[in-house]
């Protein structure tokens, strides 16, 4: 590790203030990181990205003068082209969706039109003539819009009336934002558990609405974004109620098909935007990949050295440059522990340096998060550690450099977070970090999957009936449900609403269905999809709440004898009580971490496609997963050596889910030479890389997603490898990866072939999660098991009969 003190005190000299410092050229940043010793050797794959100008364009003359006064003082003289057509067709009434790059004014294009709309309706007879709704998808984005819309409309007056209404709103203050906003900002919880089950007292607001902001879109996607569609389609019904029918104005900075997608979303047409008229400065974008180290893993397996470590080595190399950079971590432990390392390595230089790189993520108080902004925004911080509450929209201008410490999950996240450098324009570089990962692996060898294919369709699907039933519930508790409203929830209504009354949850007196319980229906709907309530994890000697954790991942983070980390401190779990959903940990220092071992089956309910394969089939329908976590692996920290396994007694769970999965005849294994020794192992290790690569092809991570590969199924009466959604009636991905299935199994061949070890390890074959300790596994087995599927597939994917609206391992 001395590699990144030494050339960082080589380049000592040459430092100097941020403030003062000209910007550095993003190659020659690159070269310098790569003049270490063995670095060069890191870098897989550079990427150039040229510098784009900017095209002008004027803006609609129905925008109000005073509109466009404001914004020429905020030192905006022209809109880009695109801001000017987003705007048109608002003005027109359509629905838009822009789906520009990362700092390309998106928020412009949106808020001319709305502000100009509420400065007509500060004219109308009532005061009240027109308002606007903002939904993001995080509180810190909507706090951090609504300053940016203070600020530009302060010379409009009281004409524009933008507040915060959120679970962090003073009650006092809802009243007043009730009554007299006109622009309030919010998310979707509070939209479904707060605005839209007391409508009557908005109902002057929603008379009135004239326009909803959705911003950052594509993170309305899977489960999640399922739910928000139905939140949606409540609101609408709400308010035709009202006699309003808002346009719909949609933000994405990484969104394919976005029309599709933002359809989708609102049940409404779109229009797109998608021509980026922004300029742009060059970016240069590397693809590192850790060295090995002398460390073995489990089996024996080959250990890189961290993505962590690495990051935090090219953090303090780039601070000590004077190179304003984020490194963005998936972890808040991670943030933190980057934070720290860099810290550490560059008061070894110069002490006053270590206070130049500080952590940024959720948790932190408003006022701190904004302290950190403003001094990396004026050059006081060099360097930010950074979990994703940075990545979205949270405006900071004037980086050099972003750090991605391993692959965030999808293209549209890796996108959006490499955009946070040359937001002014200027030139930019970024820096991909592959963990030891089969994903990370095979992007950094396979760059043309990074840079030469466009960002992932947002998956979701509002009909799944898991999704589907509680918004029907919640919306006859809001209105009596009539048979003229179940277009806009769907076709699946017409088989739920006979179950919802069987359930005693809906009532059908005359020509409406009514909710009959005394409960809230908006309880029924968890729209994060975290199935079910969180498990509280409290200090036993204290009775100190130190945090939750989802019920889903409770069996397998929080069982009693589990290491839990939390804000760098290490509990052992006491017990885990699952009628109260609590969770009794002790801080101590064990010298090692857990990792739960379950066992999961699966049973075929419902084949709902299946198209030959040559003698194989692969296939997608309804499925029921019985997972139970058995026991847990004690493994020493830094080698992964195991020191012992423990039994744990927990219950099963069920879970009806949807799938994707493929047979193979015994045809197959003799032309594969596969024999009944190997078989087991080479399903497992296709299986597993296979997980490892479907967020390539699906807007999910891999944690979303489980898999399970039998030798022998009792309803195929076939070997089978299956892969699922990991959440109660699916969320799209098995749907997607059944549809690109021949893309995706080339890839994952690929990613196992081209691997340099010899019995398989972390970044092909070995999974994180392996619910059997990644035993047994056949790596060669798994590589002529995939060729002689794909040998015998189709030349290409099949019509599909229904395709997407938008284009055992258990999950996490």
């Amino acid at each position: 590790m001395t590699h990144s003190v030494s050339m960082a005190k080589n380049h000592r000299s040459e430092r100097l203030p941020a403030d003062s410092a000209p910007r550095p050229a993003p190659g020659a940043v690159l070269d310098r990181l790569a003049s270490g010793p063995s670095r060069a050797s890191r870098i897989t794959h550079t990427e150039h990205l040229p510098a784009r100008a900017g095209r002008h364009a004027v803006w609609p003359d129905r925008i109000r003068s005073e509109v466009i006064a404001a914004v020429e003082a905020a030192g905006i003289a022209h809109p880009w082209a695109h801001q000017a057509r987003a705007a048109e067709h608002a003005l027109d009434g359509d629905s838009v969706v822009v789906a520009t790059g990362t700092a390309s004014g998106k928020s412009l294009a949106y808020l001319v039109p709305v502000l100009s709309a509420l400065l007509d309706g500060s004219e109308a007879p009532n005061g009240r003539g027109a308002t606007a709704l903002y939904l993001a998808p995080t509180k810190a984005l909507a706090a951090d819009q609504c300053r940016s819309v203070r600020e530009l409309s302060h010379p409009l007056g009281t004409a524009v009336r933008a507040a915060v209404h959120d679970g962090d709103t003073p009650f006092e203050e809802r009243e007043w934002i009730r009554q007299y906003g006109t622009y309030v900002l919010t998310n979707p919880d509070m939209l479904h558990r707060s605005i839209l089950p007391s409508h009557p007292r908005w109902s002057s607001f929603l008379k009135a609405l004239k326009y909803v902001v959705i911003d950052e879109c594509h993170t309305y996607r899977g489960v999640f974004g399922s739910h928000v569609a139905q939140v949606l389609r409540r609101l609408r019904r709400l308010c035709a109620r009202y006699g309003s029918s808002p346009v719909f104005l949609l933000a994405s900075a990484t969104a394919a098909e976005p029309a599709v997608a933002a359809r989708r979303l609102t049940g409404l047409p779109v229009v797109e935007v998608a021509d980026d008229a922004s300029p742009r400065g060059e970016m240069v974008f590397a693809l590192w990949e850790p060295p090995l180290t002398e460390l073995q893993g489990e089996k024996g397996a080959p250990v890189r050295r961290t993505a962590t470590a690495e990051t935090a080595d090219l953090l303090t190399d780039l601070a000590v440059q004077g190179v304003r950079s984020v490194a963005f971590v998936r972890s808040r432990r991670g943030a933190e522990l980057i934070s720290v390392i860099a810290q550490e390595r560059l008061a070894e230089i110069d002490r006053s340096l270590s206070r130049r790189v500080a952590a940024y993520r959720g948790g932190y108080l408003p006022e701190e998060r904004r302290a950190l902004e403003q001094a990396l925004h004026s050059g006081e911080l060099l360097g930010l550690a950074a979990t994703t509450a940075l990545e979205l929209g949270i405006d900071v201008s004037g980086l050099d450099a972003v750090l991605i410490a391993g692959y965030p999950g999808t293209r549209a996240s890796l996108w959006q977070q490499a955009g946070r450098a040359g937001r002014a324009g200027q030139g930019a570089l970024a820096i991909l970090v592959a963990r030891d990962d089969p994903l990370d692996t095979f992007l950094v060898h396979h760059p043309e999957a990074v840079f030469a294919q466009p960002v992932e369709s947002t998956v979701l699907d509002p009909d799944n009936p898991y999704v589907l039933a509680p918004h029907l519930c919640a919306a006859a508790a809001e209105l009596p449900l009539t048979a003229e409203d179940l277009d806009l929830f769907g076709p699946g209504c017409k088989d739920l609403l006979p179950q919802l009354e069987a359930a005693k949850l809906l009532r059908r007196r005359t020509a409406a269905w009514h909710w009959t319980r005394r409960e809230r229906a908006a309880d029924l709907a968890d729209i994060r999809g975290e199935g079910g309530n969180p498990v509280q994890i409290v200090e036993a000697d204290t009775g100190r709440l130190l945090g939750t954790v989802d019920a889903g991942a409770a069996h397998t983070t929080v069982h009693e004898g589990a290491v839990h980390l939390h804000q760098g401190r290490t509990y052992l779990v006491r017990s885990l009580d699952l009628d109260d959903d609590v969770a009794l940990v002790d801080q101590a220092r064990p010298p090692y971490s857990t990792i739960a071992r379950d066992t999961t089956s699966i049973s075929v309910l419902d084949t709902e496609t299946e198209i030959p394969w040559g003698a194989g089939r692969l296939c997608f329908g309804s499925v029921e997963v019985t997972n139970q976590v058995v026991s847990f692996l004690r493994r020493r920290l830094i080698t992964g050596e195991v020191l012992g396994e423990t039994k744990l007694d927990l219950p099963p769970r069920t879970l009806r889910t949807r799938a994707v999965w493929w047979t193979v005849t015994e045809d197959q294994l003799d032309a594969a030479r596969i024999n009944p020794e190997i078989l087991g192992g080479a399903l497992h290790a296709a299986e597993h890389a296979s997980i490892g690569m479907l967020p390539l092809f699906a807007t999910c991570d891999r944690w979303d997603i489980g898999g399970v590969s039998v030798p022998l199924h009792p309803d195929t009466l076939l070997p089978t490898v299956f892969v699922y959604d990991g959440h109660p009636g699916g969320a799209g991905f098995a749907e997607r990866a059944f549809h690109t299935a021949r893309a995706w199994l080339t890839a994952t061949l690929q990613a196992i072939a081209s691997c340099e070890c010899d019995a398989g390890c972390p970044s092909c074959i070995q999974s994180p999660k392996c619910g059997n300790g990644n035993d047994p596994l056949h790596k060669r087995g798994a590589v002529r098991l995939l060729t002689e599927l794909l040998r015998a597939a189709p030349a290409e994917d099949q019509p599909e009969e229904n395709p997407p609206q938008a284009s055992g391992d258990g999950p996490g």
